[in-house]
């Protein structure tokens, strides 16, 4: 039985024609995850995605994403998400930038973009040249950083509460409420050199009693003959519950 999930459209000899189109565009393709990968040239991003939508037919851009490599001398990768309607098959193309590099729009292509080149503008930092809107659309305003990046903290910079004082929505820097900050790792099996959150009650030892209580006798703690005839007999509920069956 086969399963349940849909097979990938293969179309062969694909990634052969896109290498031809693109030409030295292309930096490199990789078949990953049943879908193609094209990496190439940044400042022929746009060319290259033209190409695509006009030649082969990848008629919608669904999404731009973005990826954060911090190691990597261009640490961003953007990736471009390709639709074909009459192929039904999807293809991705990426290229690389940092900080300070921009990368080409491509809004004169798919107007959808604009939104998107925000989104990873906003969470990556990405500059996209060429972009008429180019803001912030995730986060809020004022807000420090970009969220995606691998070395942003994960605390943030700022955080936002309701003042009643203020009768308004407030930003302060994080404050960590840590009242417990100052962890003790010493066992008290062990026995530690003060005294432990708890243990004042035991300082003097347990209370004095007058006359301590003893149990020499059965007869002191009400055993005997007596208790266990008087623990035999059944109890009232017991013979309630076989009158009734």
């Amino acid at each position: 039985m086969g399963h349940s999930a849909p097979r990938y459209a293969v179309l062969d000899g694909l990634g052969d024609s896109v290498a031809a189109t693109l030409g030295d565009r292309l930096l490199a393709t990789r078949f990953t995850q049943g879908e193609y990968c094209f990496t190439v040239r940044r400042e022929a991003v746009a060319e290259a995605l033209d190409l695509l939508r006009d030649v082969h037919e990848y008629q919608q851009l669904m999404e731009i994403a973005g990826v954060d490599y911090p190691d990597r001398a261009e640490r961003f990768e953007v990736v471009y998400c390709l639709l074909s309607l009459t192929k039904n098959h999807r293809i991705r193309v990426a290229c690389t930038t940092d900080e300070d590099t921009p990368v080409p729009t491509v809004t004169h292509i798919w107007e959808v973009a604009g939104w998107l080149e925000r989104e990873v503008y906003d969470m990556y930092g990405v500059i996209f040249a060429g972009n008429q809107d180019l803001r912030r659309i995730l986060t809020d305003y004022g807000f420090r950083g970009h969220p995606f990046r691998k070395d942003f903290p994960l605390t943030g910079y700022s955080e936002m509460r309701y003042s009643e004082e203020q009768g308004r929505v407030v930003y302060e820097p994080v404050k960590l409420a840590q009242d417990f900050r100052n962890f003790d790792f010493t066992s008290p099996w062990e026995g530690a050199d003060y005294v432990l959150p708890g243990d004042e009650k035991s300082l003097g030892g347990p209370p004095p009693t007058a006359t301590p209580k003893t149990t020499d006798k059965p007869s002191d703690t009400g055993a005997g003959a007596a208790a266990n005839k008087e623990a035999a007999k059944p109890s009232e509920n017991a013979d309630a519950k076989e009158g009734k069956a």
